[in-house]
């Protein structure tokens, strides 16, 4: 399963035409992005225990970690 696939906390986003890293990944330069997916696992992993009786911060911690795993992955297999 790629992170594409999966949504936490809801299923807003994949009600849209286009998941909004699709659009960040298509005008920011690859180390941009790169910079947008860490950026997020940071932010995430730090709300992490903010929210009472919530472990969707840890959950998106760790899908954006996916998906960072994924878009480096593509750039060192081409």
């Amino acid at each position: 399963m790629k992170a594409d696939d999966i949504q936490v906390g809801g299923d807003h986003y994949k009600k849209m035409g286009m998941q909004p890293w699709d659009v960040m990944e298509s005008v920011l330069t690859h180390t941009e992005f790169v910079g947008f997916l860490k950026g997020n696992v940071i932010k995430y992993s730090l709300r992490n225990g903010c929210k009472q009786n919530s472990t969707d911060d840890v959950e998106k911690a760790m899908h954006y970690a996916a998906k960072l795993k994924e878009v480096q992955g593509e750039i060192n297999n081409d």
